[in-house]
């Protein structure tokens, strides 16, 4: 079981393919997805990853968090989830996670907060057919009808479909075809739809009523803090040796 991604929604547009075909997807950005902390079997009872994503003002972070991004060696993080592993996918602390994490034609499981659409009624919420429109039915043609019996049981059951706040809830979209990815922009594109609004945070899984295709990395796509600047040193160095032979 490897570990997922937090991305962000930047929203929808359409891929053209050789043949002239359209796909509609949605784009997801992947920016800053660092591994914060380690969850183990002997201490927390399951093994799992702390991820965070997303730049968050220092001032605006309470100081037992600031504590916490401290030790992982990060900046404050606006967004933090966690990921179940196996553990032999276990990923150093402090290392992030790129776009790569995820190959073309893998299939993947994305959870978002849908929008919210405020109180609708038993119609659009639950796409009820509603009253009849004659033969003694006034005004109330779009009720909802009988929430329950008489004197037996007495009462309306508990998660009755009726009218009620609409969206705004945690929603599972499975199977989502990866279509292609920019590992350079971090951009992640899935074919169709995924939960949530323009900007809203989504957590990316493999599928897991979907076979994994060859070449996925594990434990994943990892770029390890301070690489950048270590491969930096070694050209910087080298050339700085060219400029002495130059002038000799």
């Amino acid at each position: 079981m490897r570990s997922g991604l937090i991305a962000q929604k930047v929203g929808m547009t359409r891929i053209f393919t050789d043949a002239g075909e359209q796909i509609p997807v949605t784009v997801l950005k992947v920016d800053g997805c660092h591994v914060l902390a380690h969850l183990t079997e002997e201490k927390n009872g399951y093994t799992a990853l702390q991820l965070g994503a997303g730049l968050a003002k220092a001032k605006n972070t309470v100081r037992a968090m600031r504590g916490h991004f401290a030790v992982a060696k990060v900046e404050p993080r606006r967004k933090l989830a966690e990921f179940r592993v196996s553990p032999d996918n276990l990923i150093d602390v402090g290392a992030e996670l790129t776009a790569e994490h995820f190959v073309p034609g893998q299939r993947v499981d994305v959870t978002g907060t849908s929008i919210g659409k405020g109180f609708a009624g038993a119609m659009k919420r639950h796409n009820f057919g509603g009253l009849r429109a004659s033969h003694g039915v006034s005004i109330s043609h779009r009720a909802h009808g009988s929430t329950g019996n008489s004197q037996d049981p007495g009462k309306v059951f508990k998660g009755k479909k009726m009218a009620g706040h609409m969206g705004d809830v945690r929603v599972t979209t499975q199977n989502l075809e990866v279509v292609n990815t920019d590992v350079e922009r971090g951009l992640i594109m899935v074919r169709g739809a995924v939960p949530g609004a323009k900007g809203g945070w989504v957590l990316m899984r493999d599928a897991v009523k979907g076979k994994k295709p060859e070449g996925v990395p594990y434990p994943g796509a990892i770029r390890k803090a301070g690489a950048d600047a270590a491969a930096e040193v070694p050209a910087a160095a080298e050339a700085g040796e060219a400029d002495t032979g130059a002038e000799a």
